[in-house]
């Protein structure tokens, strides 16, 4: 899963990236990625996606507090973010928190309880990670094999999928309504070697929509974002059950 970390100390992102990369959410591991400037990170905010943001009050260019503000008044991301701040201040955190942080830690942090309050965010993009199935409205996935199935009044309806399918499928409805990024998406499918240089995400994607998303009746619709990636998108009058 995707970390970025935003903080102009490079011991502090030293320490936030050793810490990253011992945490495991299921068979997923975390891949941190270091900014030392909130505009480097707006930046690739524009094209790439991530499961958590760890925002430094204080940054060069642009402060954490205010790429919070762009990202949710702006952008519309519904990313989890960490606020790192030097001051414990009650009106630091009721001003993180009002603007749309998850949390608020206080520098230099804490190796458990950093560790345990990303887990929990993490934990919480992904569904739980010890659940036997994964439910987003009539839409269960099923972790035991690389199935699906859909809860409809004429009867559930059972889909195979290939194991790259299913983690494609799985993060899409992780993200609905948000974009994810090519190569977010390939991350999540397991993709290595020259299937990460390749057009195998389209194909995979090809496959998906016939398998799922064409379907009137499902209520889905997965566009394609050019120059960008994918979006899972509700149809217009489809319920909240996502049938």
């Amino acid at each position: 899963m995707r970390v970025a970390i935003l903080d102009e100390d490079g011991k502090q992102r030293t320490v936030l990236t050793n810490i990253l990369s011992k945490i495991s959410i299921g068979d997923a591991v975390v891949s941190p990625s270091v900014f030392n400037s909130g505009a480097r990170l707006r930046a690739a905010l524009r094209h790439e996606t991530y499961d958590l943001l760890i925002l430094a009050w204080k940054a060069p260019d642009m402060d954490g507090i205010d790429l919070l503000q762009w990202l949710r008044n702006f952008q519309k991301s519904e990313v989890p973010v960490i606020m790192l701040n030097s001051r414990h201040s009650d009106q630091d955190i009721a001003r993180a928190l009002g603007k749309g942080a998850d949390d608020y830690l206080v520098k230099p942090v804490k190796p458990l309880e950093f560790g345990a309050r990303v887990t929990r965010l993490l934990q919480r993009r992904s569904g739980s990670a010890k659940a036997p199935q994964v439910e987003f409205g009539n839409w269960s996935f099923d972790r035991s094999s690389t199935s699906l199935q859909l809860a409809r009044k004429a009867g559930p309806k059972r889909i195979v999928l290939t194991e790259r399918e299913y983690r494609l499928a799985l993060a899409l409805f992780q993200h609905l309504g948000s974009t994810l990024s090519r190569s977010h998406l390939l991350e999540y499918s397991g993709a290595s070697g020259e299937e990460m240089r390749s057009r195998a995400l389209d194909s995979h994607m090809y496959r998906l929509r016939n398998k799922l998303f064409r379907q009137p009746e499902h209520g889905l619709r997965l566009k394609t974002i050019y120059g960008q990636g994918y979006r899972l998108e509700r149809l217009a009058g489809a319920d909240g059950r996502l049938q």
